[in-house]
């Protein structure tokens, strides 16, 4: 386990260039970031020999007021685990629908900024272009770290689409105002759909395919499965009713 201490999110990813001055601490600041940041996403593929790939997921702990985010990476091809990061941050930002990459975002670039090296693809579990400005945490995180990143999410957050196929590995278009903006992608069958979309330096095609390539029979991609599973291993001090800092960020092969 190496310690770090919860990492300030001007300093993570190579593409901090893109970031403002500040980090917005109001709504309409943040929705000014988000339409100023969202033609920066790239929607083609951007990517070279994938090897490794991460899965990125992010909990609350309420009664502390942080967020816990856990960075899992695992090899491409076995989708064996190879490291496991766990990183937390103090939730600065109100819950606001659609903002909540600006909630998030700081504790997941301090669990993903563990990852040595870094991914060459990285999935996270939320929405990337299927948000209505075209700039959900997907697209956030990849943006900021520079990386390919997909979105996977669990649940619609807006737009529509034709009849899904029951068997596993059909998928259809996720469509809003006109705008193909995602996937919905059946993983397993007679099971729930996943809905995945561009997040940064993918198209939506390849990240169709990573995703259900990733799935191995089970309805989340292996690395989101994981990631989410460690971002809730954590405790929640106020619950307890004990009053403690939280822990440096911590990282384990």
């Amino acid at each position: 386990m190496r310690g770090q201490s919860t990492a300030d999110h001007k300093s993570l990813g190579g593409g901090s260039a893109a970031l403002s001055s500040r980090w917005p601490v109001s709504p309409a600041e943040a929705r000014a970031e988000q339409e100023r940041l969202a033609p920066l996403v790239i929607r083609a593929d951007r990517l070279g020999p994938v090897r490794r790939v991460a899965g990125l997921d992010v909990h609350y702990a309420p009664g502390a007021g942080l967020a816990w985010a856990a960075a899992v990476q695992v090899d491409a091809g076995t989708r064996e685990l190879l490291e496991s990061a766990l990183a937390c941050a103090p939730l600065a930002f109100p819950y606001v629908p659609g903002l909540l990459s600006f909630r998030e975002a700081p504790a997941a670039l301090s669990a993903l900024a563990l990852l040595r090296p870094a991914p060459d693809l990285l999935l996270v579990d939320g929405q990337g272009l299927a948000h209505p400005r075209r700039f959900g945490l997907a697209c956030h995180v990849g943006l900021l770290a520079d990386l390919p990143t997909i979105g996977v999410a669990k649940s619609r957050l807006l737009g529509e689409h034709d009849v899904l196929p029951a068997e596993a590995g059909g998928w259809v278009p996720l469509r809003d105002r006109g705008e193909t903006v995602g996937a919905v992608v059946r993983t397993r069958t007679g099971v729930r759909p996943l809905f995945v979309s561009i997040g940064h330096r993918v198209s939506l095609e390849t990240a169709v395919a990573w995703t259900l390539r990733l799935c191995a029979g089970r309805r989340l991609p292996e690395p989101v499965r994981l990631a989410d599973r460690l971002s809730r291993c954590h405790p929640d001090p106020a619950e307890a009713g004990a009053a403690v800092p939280p822990p440096p960020a911590s990282r384990s092969r």
